[in-house]
């Protein structure tokens, strides 16, 4: 059993916005997919499954995914050597794309809160790049995740979930 992990926030004020990139990602797999989100969340979490593989997008705040991470895994018996966590990453120039299989969180909060939570850092990670220097330091850091795409960086949003969604079948194998 396989569980793939999108990061973001909860509500539609943060729709499009560079922290729900993780969110953004599912949904544009589960489109080319033809897949459904479950009507009823599960441990604090919207859901799907398919096969032995499920998706995950928590609905608790970003910095706080963890909670709903563990509970879907020990209630399904998932390893952390099967799970992908999807999330943004601001220090990645826009549309850059780094898989790693461990690792630190980073400077990632939601990646800290599951570290937190699982007790250890061994579990993928597919880090979005979202990264725009010159917004970023205009508005600071907390402003900049919570930013929407500028027109020019949504233009591009679905060549970049596509190359992340060719990441994730290549997780799932």
């Amino acid at each position: 059993m396989k569980l793939v992990i999108g990061l973001g926030n909860p509500g539609n004020q943060y729709n499009f916005t560079r922290h729900n990139s993780g969110f953004l990602a599912l949904d544009f797999l589960f489109k080319k997919r033809g897949l459904n989100w479950e009507e009823k969340p599960k441990f604090g979490a919207v859901y799907a499954r398919a096969g032995d593989i499920f998706f995950l997008k928590p609905q608790d705040y970003y910095n706080e995914s963890g909670r709903a991470v563990q509970e879907f895994m020990h209630y399904y018996k998932i390893s952390t050597s099967d799970i992908l966590v999807v999330c943004d990453d601001f220090n990645l120039e826009f549309g850059k794309i780094r898989n790693r299989a461990s690792g630190s969180a980073g400077g990632n909060n939601g990646l800290k809160s599951i570290i937190s939570t699982l007790g250890t850092e061994d579990f993928s990670r597919l880090r979005i790049g979202t990264g725009n220097d010159e917004l970023r330091k205009k508005i600071g850091d907390v402003d900049f995740v919570l930013s929407k795409f500028t027109p020019e960086e949504k233009e591009l949003l679905p060549e970049v979930l596509s190359k992340v969604a060719e990441q994730i079948d290549e997780f799932l194998g």
